[in-house]
């Protein structure tokens, strides 16, 4: 009996030592295992990337200029200036003559630098300035969330028309303007996940070995929120496209001789009760498409980085 206990417990052992050793569960990819699956965020994310090569790779195949003009259709766009292969007018052309293709092109490289770029001013400055405030708490704490709730408590798009009218409409004031008054909802967002993060045990022992605060949030802190930075930050940049189209609609946006969606869109609005639909369908199309597909590719990564989902 104790011989056979014996060769089963060896059997055992050896069965155990010829089995590979599991491999432990990746965060990051389960969560692009769970983005992929996601085919409505997976399709959305092949169209932007198929819409930023187009800024790129568009010019050259454009045979207008964006600042040539066709002076056969200057003024009688509705009758020559219909989008047509043989004239190399892809998209038609508006009533000065110019070319809606190469326009378009120049409207959506602008148009996604600005939200990629104000995202890039309002994570940063919102992620450190929220993470501060969470990290340290107590009284600073309070007054930094108070002026955020006093800022917050102003009319975004007031304040952006005013930086423009009195300093100036330029591309420039746009990008501070609208990155540096995007961030206050990104730091109430990390203030609230440092909060639960400040009390674990790996920031206590980086207490305990003399490391400084300011290290711990860069260090420690701020890296273990880029999963939900990386969300907030997808689905702000639709936001602030949208907020330089409006500006950019008002005239008070991009200027001439540049352009954005806003200001193609302003334009064909204009005029498309004289049959040149095509100036506003064409920017109004990749403007409302890459908006879907920011907002489609966000809600693919929080529900990609939700844990509960784990």
């Amino acid at each position: 009996m104790i011989v056979a206990n014996k060769n089963k417990i060896v059997e055992m052992a050896n069965n155990i030592s010829e089995n590979e050793p599991s491999t432990g569960r990746s965060l990051w990819n389960d969560a692009r295992t769970r983005f992929i699956h996601n085919k409505a965020a997976t399709v959305s994310l092949f169209v932007l990337i198929a819409i930023v090569a187009f800024s790129f790779i568009g010019p050259y195949f454009a045979v207008w200029s964006n600042e040539q003009i066709d002076w056969n259709a200057m003024g009688s766009a509705a009758k020559v200036g219909m989008p047509s292969i043989q004239s190399g007018h892809f998209f038609g052309t508006d009533d000065l003559g110019r070319d809606i293709y190469s326009r378009v092109i120049q409207g959506t490289q602008i148009s996604l630098m600005v939200g990629v770029l104000g995202a890039t001013v309002a994570v940063i400055v919102g992620t450190l300035y929220g993470a501060t405030s969470g990290y340290l708490g107590g009284r600073i704490d309070q007054i930094m969330m108070r002026i955020v709730d006093i800022l917050m408590s102003i009319p975004y798009m007031f304040v952006l028309i005013l930086l423009l009218v009195v300093f100036g409409r330029s591309i420039g004031m746009l990008f501070i303007g609208i990155g540096l008054l995007s961030w206050l909802d990104m730091s109430r967002i990390v203030r609230g996940q440092t909060l639960n993060l400040k009390n674990k045990e790996f920031i206590e022992a980086a207490k305990v070995t003399g490391v400084s605060d300011f290290k711990i949030i860069i260090r420690h802190i701020v890296p273990n929120l880029l999963g939900i930075v990386a969300v907030y930050a997808t689905l702000l940049v639709p936001g602030i496209i949208l907020a330089e189209s409006f500006i950019s609609f008002l005239g008070l946006g991009v200027q001439e001789p540049l352009t954005s969606w806003g200001a193609l869109i302003n334009e064909g609005a204009k005029t498309i009760r004289y049959d040149t639909e095509w100036q506003l369908l064409f920017p109004l199309a990749f403007f409302v498409v890459s908006l879907f597909c920011f907002y489609f590719i966000g809600d693919g990564l929080r529900d990609a980085l939700d844990p509960k989902d784990r």
